[in-house]
């Protein structure tokens, strides 16, 4: 073996660097092995375009999940802004606006699309998931509960509500129209193919998280764009000393014993072998990549579900509506995304078949942070434009790639332009060679560019924030059957998103060791 060190870490994203940062300040040796020849994973800007002096976040774009702890116990030099709007969905020739400063705009709008029968609901519920997030999202940083304890933190109402009633029946009952289900199902969907009536839990999952961010449910920018907060990361770990390592491609993981260290084997970008030990190994990969390294069979792969369009234009389109378009993309811009639409959409993709009607959201970065333009392109009035499909599972990529991307395109571009005053492809910019800045990431795209496994953006399915088993009380939720090897990826319990704080759990079960 070359050397051992304290903690080997696989894989250089956001949680990778957490966990390396956690322990190099904690005096450990840490050597982190990234296979792509940039740090940040998921969560990094780039310039997208050639010749065009745009820094958009090509995968994940927005921040709930981070805690205020993991920022302040590691000195993160991060901004993340509030959005004031938090959603518009245009409907026929109106919308549904909420303006978190403006309770009477926000009131008018429920009126305008005829909700105005859900307006008390809509903020009783409002305050009911707020109330939650308090109460749970202080153990996230914490050992893992037991369900009983969780059972009790929540409350009967909400554990009945949204732990073992299907959310799908819960929003049925709590709201009249469909346009505003369709809304508050939003959060129980991204990123998970699910079906929100049914007893799986999975949608109640995604809801659970979605609500719970920072103790409040809302989603920040980060200002800079997400490669600020993968730079900040990185600037921790090596000051705290770690060795980061770009083109290191992991091949192996020996497990080791509890007397023996473990050992990765890697090969750098020149292809030379190296081996070395380690007295933990933090895999901040996908459990599926971990079962490979480790020559274990995988179970069945986990399936992503959402296209991920990333634009630059040269004016915000505008809208059937007449809304001023910087009020209607500022926060999230819901696109057929009612109850009804969503369960129809769902029902085709479920058939393999790209939904007629796609439900896509959409926001615009450059309107809360204009810093990731170039002077030029934020004086001639340039936005980016962030577009998440749902319901577009790997199924419908995997036996023709190309294809099944630019027909997933077309129809979502289809159902974007279905609520414009005019078509969003006249309102792209072009790059230096001529082309329109229109990105386009599939779940096919996002497993070859990135490593998530069908794509999926969490890993694998969302687990609940608590133990589930007698043997995971007390635990961080990353170990494994290996002592030495952690989870500390978005597969952890408590994964997926841009939290840090599986990464932050790694390093504390190694930490506790002593």
């Amino acid at each position: 073996m070359d050397t051992t060190y304290d903690a080997v870490v696989v894989g250089g994203g956001h949680n990778g660097l957490t966990a390396a940062a956690y322990l190099a300040r904690a005096g450990r040796t840490v050597l982190l092995l990234e296979r792509a020849d940039h740090l940040g994973g998921a969560t990094r800007s780039a310039r997208a375009f050639p010749g065009v002096d745009a820094n958009v976040s090509r995968y994940s774009y927005l921040v709930s999940l981070m805690p205020r702890q993991v920022r302040d116990e590691l000195g993160l030099r991060v901004e993340l802004r509030r959005r004031r709007i938090s959603s518009y969905t245009p409907s026929g020739d109106g919308g549904l606006l909420v303006d978190t400063a403006d309770e009477a705009a926000t009131a008018a709008s429920f009126a305008d699309v005829g909700a105005e029968g859900d307006l008390a609901a809509w903020r009783a519920f409002g305050a009911r998931t707020g109330a939650l997030a308090a109460r749970l999202w202080p153990t996230m940083t914490e050992p893992l509960l037991s369900r009983s304890e969780a059972r009790r933190l929540l409350g009967a109402d909400d554990w009945r509500d949204l732990v073992e009633r299907p959310v799908g029946e819960v929003v049925d009952a709590t709201f009249a129209s469909d346009l505003v289900r369709g809304v508050v199902l939003t959060d129980a969907l991204i990123g998970t193919f699910a079906r929100p009536h049914d007893g799986d839990g999975r949608a109640n999952r995604c809801f659970l998280y979605h609500v719970i961010g920072d103790g409040t449910g809302d989603w920040d920018v980060p200002v800079g764009g997400m490669g600020a907060v993968a730079g900040a990361l990185e600037a921790a770990a090596r000051a705290g000393g770690a060795e980061l390592v770009t083109s290191a491609d992991v091949t192996a993981i020996d497990p080791g014993s509890s007397t023996t260290p473990a050992e990765v084997a890697w090969t750098d970008a020149d292809g030379t072998g190296h081996r070395v030990g380690a007295r933990h190994v933090l895999a901040a990969c996908a459990p599926a990549v971990l079962d490979r390294l480790l020559g274990r069979p995988a179970g069945p792969g986990p399936e992503g579900a959402q296209l991920k369009l990333n634009m630059l234009l040269t004016r915000l389109p505008r809208l059937r509506s007449g809304i001023d378009p910087s009020v209607a993309f500022a926060g999230t811009f819901h696109v057929h995304e009612s109850a009804t639409e969503l369960e129809t959409a769902y029902q085709q993709a479920a058939e393999s078949r790209i939904p007629d009607v796609p439900p896509v959201e959409t926001y615009c970065h450059s309107l809360t942070d204009g810093s990731i333009l170039g002077a030029d392109l934020r004086s001639s009035g340039h936005h980016t434009l962030t577009a998440f499909g749902l319901h577009m599972p790997a199924r419908l990529f995997a036996a023709d790639p190309d294809g099944a991307r630019e027909r997933a395109l077309a129809a979502t571009l289809r159902s974007i332009d279905s609520v414009l005053a005019e078509p969003l492809e006249d309102c792209l910019a072009r790059d230096a060679t001529g082309a329109p800045c229109l990105e386009v990431r599939s779940p096919v795209d996002l497993e070859a560019d990135v490593g998530l496994p069908g794509g999926h953006i969490f890993h694998r399915d969302l687990a609940w924030p608590w133990a589930e088993r007698d043997d995971e009380v007390g635990t961080w939720g990353v170990e494994t059957e290996d002592a030495r090897v952690l989870i500390a990826g978005a597969g952890a319990r408590r994964g997926g998103g841009v939290s840090g704080i599986p990464g932050r759990a790694a390093a504390m079960a190694v930490l506790s060791e002593g």
